[in-house]
């Protein structure tokens, strides 16, 4: 009997969630699921080690092939490097790296950059900027400070670069290693373990599939976000040059409707009359328990859409609060025939901060920069946190004389600025806006190639993006 019962309680579960959940196929055109991408003749062909289990990111399907949202930000990337990818199968993440460090792929496909990865790989540009959380069962406490526990385990994936900051960061926490992301969860939801820090994403996708709502995100850790990378052996550095171009020329558009086709539910397959004939003997069940499923399903939802756009530490737009905004006003753009220009702002040196004085006050400068970007912004202008110590300023009906002129007001504020680090901060800027010919994703090349040449010459200066030459 209590099989039966466990069992009628999965399906109640996954009636409903059919029921609360919008089914989507999304597809991306010209995106091949197989291993090997056909090469042209003369295209260069990159053997890459990929993690095979890391769902809904990347994983090895049942017939060899590197499918998820890496997956297809990689191939992009690489199609539009002019590269052509051979995958090298590995059982797991530890295979991959090893054979990473013995030189047998020349990529690894999503990874964050870590000082120990650093010994033995260049980075790429992050191709995917995605926040960590922190989850726990339903009864804990919000966590504001992991320092502030005491002797709690946290669960882990093997391999994982938030391994090495959580032990160099975080003595006070026990840390256990697991094989997969699905048994990081498991453990948790079953009481082996008091929590996981995994990514926004994973969280999202992993608790709706496995029904564990049992789970909350209770936390998340400033600074702490993933910022992920292709990482290209060391000798390779030509490699990681042209796979950058790819990466710099993929859209926010792009980049989302990528995550949108694999997080979301997909129902696939051949109408099963007797999972229907054990719904209706059930619908009692599901009218009795619903009103607490609803319920609990509207506060996961409202906490990853609140934790998905909203940068912890600042206070500002994410990333991923920012791919709706520019589409919005990329279109008003160009129904209004209105300018639009897009500010890149980098803190100087401020690796060193870090170095020096600890992250602790590398996060507080960071704040204090995204104060000084409020009070020194237009109403209309927009601010996001784009990565790291970088941020971007979205100018809506802005010029770029107009735009040039906000940039060196905010480096002129920084210079005037106290911020109690015995020694002057100041910022570098690039300035690029939208052209009649520009493809999507362009200004945001152009403004990178400006914020580049403003550190290169001196920093504490602001660059403008030249302009096309008309064709």
């Amino acid at each position: 009997m209590q099989g039966i019962g466990s069992r009628l309680r999965r399906w109640a579960t996954f009636g409903l969630l059919l029921t609360l959940m919008q089914v989507s196929c999304l597809a991306l055109a010209g995106a091949p699921a197989s291993g090997v991408a056909p090469a042209a003749a003369g295209t260069r062909v990159v053997t890459f080690c990929v993690d095979p289990d890391w769902p809904p990111f990347e994983q090895i399907d049942a017939q060899g092939r590197h499918v998820g949202i890496a997956a297809d930000l990689l191939r992009l990337a690489a199609q539009r490097s002019g590269l052509s990818l051979q995958l090298l199968a590995t059982k797991d993440w530890d295979e991959s790296l090893a054979a990473s460090q013995a030189g047998r792929c020349e990529v690894l496909s999503f990874l964050n950059q870590s000082p120990k990865r650093d010994a033995w790989l260049l980075f790429t540009d992050p191709v995917l900027v995605d926040e960590n959380v922190l989850i726990t069962r339903e009864e804990h406490a919000f966590v504001s400070d992991l320092a502030s526990l005491s002797q709690e385990t946290v669960v882990l994936p093997k391999g994982t670069s938030i391994e090495e900051r959580v032990r160099h960061d975080y003595p006070n926490l026990k840390v256990v290693l697991v094989d997969s992301e699905a048994e990081a969860f498991k453990r948790v939801s079953e009481r082996h373990a008091d929590l996981t820090i995994r990514s926004l994403i994973v969280a999202a996708e992993t608790i709706k599939r496995q029904g564990w709502f049992n789970l909350k995100i209770a936390g998340q850790i400033p600074n702490y976000g993933n910022q992920l990378r292709i990482g290209v052996l060391k000798s390779q550095a030509a490699l990681r040059d042209h796979l950058n171009l790819g990466v710099a020329s993929i859209t926010p558009i792009e980049r989302q409707k990528i995550i949108d086709q694999h997080i979301a539910i997909k129902v696939v397959g051949v109408v099963d009359y007797t999972l229907l004939k054990w719904l209706a003997a059930i619908s009692l069940a599901i009218l009795l328990t619903s009103a607490y499923w609803i319920r609990r399903l509207h506060q996961i939802n409202a906490q990853l859409e609140k934790l998905s756009h909203t940068d912890a530490l600042t206070g500002l737009r994410n990333r991923t609060g920012f791919e709706s905004l520019y589409q919005q006003e990329l279109a008003r753009s160009r129904r209004q025939n209105l300018a639009l220009s897009v500010v890149l702002v980098d803190i100087d040196f401020f690796k060193r901060i870090n170095d020096e004085r600890g992250h602790p006050e590398g996060d507080r400068v960071l704040a204090e920069v995204a104060v000084l970007l409020r009070e020194s912004a237009r109403l209309g202008d927009h601010i996001i946190r784009w990565g790291g110590e970088e941020f971007l300023l979205l100018c809506p009906a802005t010029t770029s004389l107009q735009a040039e002129r906000l940039a060196e007001r905010l480096v002129l504020a920084a210079r005037a600025r106290d911020f109690r680090l015995g020694r002057p901060l100041t910022l570098s800027a690039g300035v690029a806006t939208l052209e009649v010919q520009d493809v999507p994703g362009q200004i945001f090349a152009r403004v990178d190639a400006a914020l580049y040449q403003a550190k290169t010459q001196g920093r504490d200066q602001v660059v403008v993006a030249q302009q096309s030459k008309a064709v």
